[in-house]
């Protein structure tokens, strides 16, 4: 990878990372789900209208945007107002690569190698090491709706690639769209149509400078950027990238939030990278299928 991608790696990831601390900041005035409304809601419109829908199905673009609308960050800004902090939800977050690979291991007909067994218990025990360690700043609710967020990103993960070929940047724009309605939904039955109503109006600035970001920093930019790495470089050389995504979010929560840097937290991030880093090293060589049955000669391709 040329230094200049490389660069460029490191900025979404320090995007990404830092991303925690902003929707940590943007919690202390927004109601969670109407704050992840927000974000998507600004994703859609008014990009909806310049982006031609992408060549997928219509189920592919709702369930992508109930999975990652509802599922990843309305469940993750719920859970980071009062069961998890920033740091750990960064990294809690990355057992989605092992979602991913469940997921394919049981609906794609993939297989998985032994040193991925190994990678996915080093890191579920890092895991283990969070549960053991919970406080009043992280309880054993947020590690758990963390890793069904987590998870919900996996989901998301397989939406994409059974839409295959398709548009990144119009596939986010078009799916947001379906992440509005249970985000609304959820806003409206813990507020009340006047409680959603007064909750976006008292906020300051600084408050919708952070859904900004969430809508164009985060999303918009981070994911356009990565999808640039993706289109240049195999998967194989970009994701491994994204371990620096909790180093960040990790450090900027320690430095911004003041939170406590503790052994424990140290270990378990450990156990977590290795497991990730064992993984994408397995992965080098392919996640083998199951032999697909030769089509034809005569068989065209759609």
């Amino acid at each position: 990878m040329k230094f200049f991608h490389q660069l460029v790696a490191i900025l979404v990831t320090f995007i990404w990372g830092t991303n925690f601390v902003v929707i940590r900041y943007g919690l202390d005035e927004l109601e969670p789900f109407t704050f992840a409304a927000l974000r998507f809601a600004l994703v859609a419109f008014p990009l909806v209208f310049f982006f031609p829908r992408p060549k997928t199905s219509w189920l592919n673009l709702a369930s992508y945007g109930l999975f990652i609308g509802f599922g990843q960050f309305g469940l993750l800004y719920w859970v980071m107002q009062e069961n998890i902090t920033p740091g750990l939800a960064s990294l809690i977050l990355q057992m989605q690569v092992f979602f991913t690979v469940l997921l394919a291991l049981l609906f794609m007909g993939e297989k998985i190698k032994p040193r991925q067994v190994l990678a996915l218990c080093l890191s579920f025990s890092g895991l283990a090491l969070i549960f053991l360690h919970t406080d009043g700043q992280t309880t054993r609710l947020g590690v758990a709706v963390a890793l069904v967020a987590a998870a919900s990103w996996a989901c998301g993960n397989m939406v994409v690639k059974k839409a295959g070929a398709v548009d990144i940047l119009g596939f986010i724009v078009w799916s947001s769209v379906f992440s509005l309605p249970p985000l609304a939904l959820m806003a409206w039955y813990c507020n009340g149509v006047d409680g959603m109503v007064q909750n976006i109006r008292e906020p300051g600035w600084m408050t919708w400078a952070a859904v900004l970001w969430q809508s164009i920093g985060n999303t918009l930019v981070g994911y356009g950027l990565w999808n640039l790495l993706l289109n240049r470089y195999s998967a194989s050389i970009v994701t491994p990238w994204a371990l620096l995504v909790p180093v960040f979010g990790m450090s900027a929560s320690a430095i911004l939030l003041a939170e406590p840097m503790l052994w424990w937290k140290l270990l378990a991030m450990a156990l977590i990278f290795a497991g990730l880093a064992l993984n994408m090293l397995a992965g080098r060589n392919g996640v083998r299928s199951k032999p697909a049955a030769v089509p034809p000669a005569t068989h065209k391709h759609s």
